[in-house]
This record gives structure tokens, sequence and C-alpha cells, in this order.
């Protein structure tokens, strides 16, 4: 029997039993506000609340006779109730004004763990960040050196993005926190919209203005869209340190802890194999929110299509981004990131990473664009000819200066004093107050 009502974990949320008891409560509400609305009478009522109760193992028992899980529902509890009573229990309703406002008690408990998954995961990136404000590393973009940034800078990013999640989420669940109980087309015939206003009212909800026997899909659908969008900055982010893991970079490493194996058949790898995973699920989270868009076109006032598809993607993407959400922040709590590496890396491309800061240093003493940009460039490929050909003091910086057309534009240490990782990092402190950190 059934009894209590109370906020569980992800996964139970969408149990059979859970979906049961939510029922079993909106029910009840309607026949409370009947009573209110001297439909039933509140001896009845108090009869029915007493005694009002359920087993799943019997719910499903029926529902192989009667193949509708909602009147499977309704007749175990009239089994409990034992009384003429029980006429009252369901009074007015259609089954889709259970089964949608319950899907949306569902949906709003479900964000709410996400919201605090989210909130969790920030507060890692944050101190993260912090602690590598001002690590320096190499940019890249196309997967080739760009200029100096911090490791620090990459998880402000992060963090940043994982407030826009955050936001979306407290965005989906003042969208999905609707109910209806307005009838099998929606136009409340048989019971008055201050049943539907006091049922919501007590269950967190909002009636839905206008319904016809079911809450509109594109609401479900946005839902669906609002987890595989935050799938898909986890996958961001793991393809990141996925890459920064790669033996030629190693930056950043996946936490390998003791007695883990990498390979069956080589014993030294140590593979980000968490991240990858993080990588596949967020597929799964797309397909389904594919799956929800689908729903959207149903016929008329209602077919059930939507229904099937429903009971597996809305467990499986809440449970699973639940997942997600506690593997990425164990993963950046114990991300171990190697600053000499970056170190090492930074030199890889020969302080080439300087010649934007030379581009407009030409352009400020008076250069053409198109004139500064040549002599830089000229004297970016002789420095790569130089490495190429064995030189083991090729410096881009060097070369510059050792261009008659390039250093008779500056004053001793003028240019050398721009090239330098402070000139890149002054508003490193600014970034990270932008973004609140």
């Amino acid at each position: 029997m059934i009894q209590r009502y109370s906020r569980p974990a992800m996964r139970e949320i969408w149990t059979d039993q859970r979906k049961l008891e939510i029922w079993l409560r909106i029910e009840l509400l309607a026949s409370e506000a009947l009573v209110r609305e001297k439909i039933v009478p509140a001896r009845d009522f108090k009869i029915m609340k007493s005694r009002a109760a359920f087993e799943l193992e019997r719910c499903k028992e029926l529902e192989k006779t009667l193949n509708h899980d909602v009147i499977a529902f309704t007749t175990c509890v009239a089994e409990h109730i034992k009384d003429p009573a029980s006429r009252w229990f369901h009074f007015g309703l259609t089954s889709s004004d259970i089964v949608d406002t319950a899907f949306a008690v569902q949906m709003t408990e479900s964000i709410d763990l996400l919201i605090a998954d989210a909130l969790g995961l920030r507060e890692v990136i944050a101190r993260r960040a912090r602690e590598h404000q001002f690590t320096p590393c190499i940019g890249r973009s196309h997967g080739i050196h760009a200029e100096p940034t911090t490791f620090g800078l990459k998880l402000a990013l992060m963090y940043d993005e994982f407030g826009r999640a955050l936001e979306r989420l407290r965005s989906a669940r003042e969208r999905v926190a609707v109910g209806k109980i307005s009838g099998a087309v929606g136009t409340s015939a048989h019971l008055s919209p201050r049943v539907e206003a006091f049922i919501c009212k007590s269950l967190g909800l909002r009636p839905a203005p206008i319904a016809t026997q079911v809450v509109q899909r594109d609401i479900h659908a946005e839902f669906m869209n609002t987890l595989a969008l935050i799938g898909a900055s986890m996958e961001r982010w793991a393809t990141e340190f996925r890459h920064l893991q790669r033996t030629e970079v190693l930056e950043a490493e996946e936490f390998f802890a003791k007695g883990q194996k990498g390979s069956s058949a080589m014993p030294h790898k140590r593979n980000p194999i968490t991240f990858e995973r993080l990588t596949g699920l967020a597929r799964v989270l797309r397909g389904n929110a594919v799956a929800g868009m689908e729903n959207v076109a149903l016929w008329h006032e209602r077919d059930i299509s939507h229904s099937s598809v429903e009971r597996i993607i809305f467990p499986d993407s809440c449970t699973l981004l639940d997942y997600m959400f506690s593997l990425m922040t164990r993963m950046i709590d114990g991300l171990i990131v190697y600053p000499e590496n970056m170190k090492r890396n930074l030199g890889l491309s020969l302080g080439m990473w300087n010649s934007q800061t030379a581009l407009l240093a030409l352009i400020r003493k008076g250069l053409t664009r198109e004139q500064a940009y040549e002599l830089v460039q000229r004297n970016a490929m002789l420095t790569w000819q130089a490495k190429h050909a064995g030189a083991a003091d090729a410096d881009f910086l060097s070369q510059l200066l050792s261009d008659a057309d390039v250093a008779r534009h500056f004053r001793e240490g003028e240019l050398r004093k721009l090239c330098s990782l402070d000139f890149h990092f002054k508003q490193v402190k600014a970034r990270f107050k932008s973004v609140g950190l």
C-alpha cells in the first residue's frame, strides 16, 4: 500500500511505482476539489482518502486483461476502497488528465536534480579554473598553434558554458511545469476549471491555458532538446580533454586509479575512457531529442503514438544526463594537469604565436596591413625552414629582429617586450570577472 509522497532520486522518479504514487495523489486531489465544488460528499471523500491504495503487481495483473494502464490502476484502487464511495474516484477525468499532469511532476522533479547537478559541476570547474588562472598553454585553431591562453581561461569558458546549461534547465523547468485537468478534448465540459487550478496549484504546477486531451508535445520536445544540448556541451569538453591527453600533447589527463588497466593487449596504456564514454552518451541524448520532436505531431485532439516513445526516452535521458553530470564532475575534480608539458608545447612553434602582435605593431608604425603581413609571414616561413633544416636556435622573434625591414621600425627591446606572455595575459583577471569567477 502507498501512503507516502516524498522527493526521490532520479532513477526512482521514473519507476512505475513512483508514477502510480503521483497518479494516486492527483486522483485524491481531484476528489478533494470536487468536495469543494459540492459534487462529492465529504463523507465519501473521507472514506476514499483513508482507504485508497494500490499494489503495483496487482495493477500489472489487471492490465494484462484490461490492456489499459489507467483503468487497471483505478480498478485496483477501487478494490481497496471497497465502498460505494469509490464511484467518485476518477470522476470526470480522462486518462491523460492524470498521465500528463503526473508527467509534469516527474519532469520538474527531474530538472530539480539536474539543476543541483549543474551547480555542483560548476563549483568544481570554478575551483580548478582559479587554480590554473595563469597556467600558460598554447591556444589552438584548426588544431594548430595559434596564440597563448591559460588553462584557467579554458576552464572559465567551460564554467560559462555550463552557466548557460543551468539557465536552460531553469527555463525548461518553468516551461514544463504545466498540468491539465480539462477532459477528453480539453473543453472542461465535465469539471470546472477551478478543479484544474486546485490540483495544479497543489502540485506546484500551472494549468495549461488551453489543451486538447493532452498537453501539447512541443513543450516536451523542448525539454528533450534542453537535455540534448547540455549533453552536447558535455561532449564538447570531453573532446577537448581527450585531445589534451594525446601522447604527443599530454597537457591534461584523466585520472588513472591504482590497479586500473588501460588495455588488454598493451599494459602501458592510460586511455581517456570516461571522456570517451561521455562523448558516446551525448549521442544517445541527441537521438532521444529527435524522437521527442517526432512526438509533436499528433492526430487531431490526441493519439497515443507519443506515449510508447516517452516511456523510454524520458526516463533514459533524465537518468543518463544525471549520470553524465556525475561523471564530468568527477573527471574535472580529478583531472591531472601538466603545466610543464604546456610550457614545452608553447615552445614548439618557436614563438610564432607572436605573429599577430608583430603584425599590429608594424601597422601602428605606419605600414599598410598588406606590407606588414608580408613582412611577418616572410619571417615566419624562414623560421619554419630553419627548424626543418635542423637549426637548434630557430626563433621567430630573433628572425624578425634580424630582418632590417622589420628591425628599423622598433627601438631596442620594444618588440621583445610586446612579444611576451604578460602581453597576452593582461586581461585574464578581467575575463574571469566577466563570468563571475
